[in-house]
């Protein structure tokens, strides 16, 4: 396989995340790339997160209900989705991290390699929002 060409663009969509927590989806980063690319199309924004994710260097994260989101940690980690207002974010778990190993090493089947924890309720934020 040939090396991947270097690309402006892609690099930059790649320090945009790196610089956000809150797990953008696809139109908020072209909406910011926009600002330093005008030119900028959503289709290359997508197959550039596509490309990025697909070469491990950012991780797509499906399932939460709506658009994909895109996350530059890449480390395995398990993620919370508040249910009101739909923020994602990220969730350290030390006893997921030893349970999850230690399913791994009751399973007799076959070797597991990775896993994706995620938890759904009611954000910090929002909780407060209801006790006013």
């Amino acid at each position: 396989m040939s090396s991947l060409k270097y690309s402006r663009q892609r690099e930059s969509i790649k320090e945009f995340l790196m610089s956000r927590t809150d797990h953008p989806t696809a139109d908020v980063v072209y909406e910011n790339m926009k600002l330093i690319y005008p030119n900028i199309s959503l289709g290359t924004v997508y197959r550039n997160l596509s490309l990025l994710a697909d070469i491990g260097e950012i991780r797509k994260l499906s399932s939460f209900g709506g658009a994909d989101r895109f996350d530059a940690r890449t480390e395995q980690h398990c993620h919370f989705m508040c249910t009101e207002c739909g923020a994602v974010m990220d969730m350290e778990t030390d006893g997921v991290d030893k349970l999850m190993a230690q399913i791994a090493a009751d399973f007799e089947h076959g070797k597991i390699s990775d896993y994706n924890a995620r938890f759904f309720g009611i954000c910090e934020h929002c909780l407060k929002k209801h006790k006013n």
